[in-house]
């Protein structure tokens, strides 16, 4: 009886633990860290992840550079410069995935596609990491066309455009997806989804979607849900099953949805999912999708043109919000956030401040700050035995215990 009843005061003070962690964001102190600032001011800018590096690639406006930020080091290396003739304005770039390279987890080089914004354009850079100090493996490398835009091709030569004449392109959001990694959805305003087949360089869908207000959907949120841990579960069991369906979700403004296509038919549904109050007035925002949540910061209210520095919290399993007032350093809009390869900090990177200043910050955060799940088994378990200790139980636990306690502690 002694042990049972320390068994539920395990879970209750564990539970308390996380609590507070949960509630970090409502504290005084910060869980920001500065880094070194960017080599230039930048807004609106697009940066993909490659092993310790993150890649930024250009940005708003005369904002033309890419530049390779060293996670490990702390530093930056210039990569290169978009093509004199490519005006940069709200463009996307994604990291295009090789299912067919056996060796692409531990090759050294990757494909960026970068594509889209007010001025379309549609390039592609074979990128090697510019941290090698080999300088002739370098000028090899130069050679070869590596880590350069260059026009996207097909298999015959043909310049590829992404991309119909009258789409409006400004603000546009996009994630790589299907059964293959192949398709290329593409969200932009006014409220349109496209399907994009990277394999036969051509379109095989347009639709449109549902949104809950007259506001163009652009600078939105627009993220995979295989991105995060509960959604590759649930791509491993449609593929057990031969179910080629893909889901998405999208947040701007008052809008919230979530987005399924079926690769047999060609077919989207959209079913509507709630916005807080404190979000909806909102756009501009950097977002990650981690661990069955979206972290959203800063953002934009066209109506009364002030910048925000909250964070929000949209929890996937649950479909519930929690906002935590006042917590970036300073206002912020127009910023981009990316994940580290482990999924343990948030880079936070550029943007605007409230008086439309474009800035050259960068910091990073815990991403265990805004979710208690990133309390990790380990750290679970040696708080457990922290406490078996504390409170004397000498026989009577068994080992299934630590793995209630750990599943139950993390139920709200």
């Amino acid at each position: 009886g002694h042990t049972v009843l320390t068994f539920f005061k395990i879970v209750k003070l564990l539970k308390k633990k996380i609590r507070n962690i949960n509630n970090m964001g409502n504290r005084n102190t910060t869980p920001f860290q500065n880094l070194k600032d960017l080599p230039n001011p930048l807004s609106e800018s697009q940066c993909v992840l490659h092993k310790h590096e993150i890649l930024i690639c250009g940005g708003f406006y005369q904002s033309d550079c890419c530049y390779s930020y060293h996670i490990l080091k702390n530093e930056y290396e210039f990569i290169c410069v978009y093509p004199s003739d490519v005006r940069l304005n709200e463009h996307c770039v994604v990291k295009l995935i090789d299912n067919n390279d056996n060796n692409s987890k531990g090759s050294n080089a990757i494909s960026l596609l970068s594509f889209g914004g007010e001025y379309k354009h549609t390039l592609i850079m074979k990128y090697v990491s510019v941290w090698d100090n080999d300088n002739n493996e370098n000028k090899m490398n130069k050679s070869k066309n590596y880590n350069e835009w260059m026009p996207l091709t097909d298999n015959h030569g043909h310049p590829i455009q992404i991309g119909r004449e009258y789409d409006n392109y400004r603000g546009m959001r996009s994630v790589i997806g299907g059964s293959n990694n192949h398709l290329l959805f593409i969200t932009y305003q006014r409220n349109n989804i496209s399907v994009f087949n990277l394999n036969a360089f051509q379109f095989i869908r347009h639709d449109t979607f549902p949104t809950a207000s007259f506001n163009f959907i652009r600078y939105h949120c627009f993220v995979s849900k295989s991105e995060n841990g509960q959604g590759q579960e649930m791509v491993k069991a449609n593929q057990e099953k031969n179910i080629k369906n893909y889901e998405m979700l999208l947040f701007c403004y008052d809008t919230g949805l979530s987005i399924e296509y079926d690769e047999d038919n060609n077919t989207f549904q959209f079913d509507q999912l709630p916005v807080c109050k404190d979000i909806s007035s909102f756009n501009k925002y950097a977002y990650v999708c981690v661990n069955g949540i979206i972290l959203f910061f800063g953002g934009w209210n066209d109506k009364k043109w002030t910048a925000s520095k909250s964070v929000y919290k949209y929890s996937i399993q649950e479909n519930k919000w929690t906002t935590f007032q006042n917590i970036l350093p300073s206002p912020l809009y127009a910023c981009a956030a990316i994940l580290s390869e482990d999924d343990t900090h948030i880079h936070i990177i550029g943007g605007k401040n409230d008086i439309y200043i474009t800035v050259s910050t960068h910091v990073k955060t815990k991403v265990r700050a805004w979710d208690s799940s990133q309390l990790s088994k380990n750290e679970i378990k040696f708080v457990i035995q922290y406490w078996i200790r504390t409170l004397k139980i000498k026989l009577g636990w068994i080992d299934d215990f630590d793995k209630i306690i750990m599943k139950y502690s993390r139920m709200k």
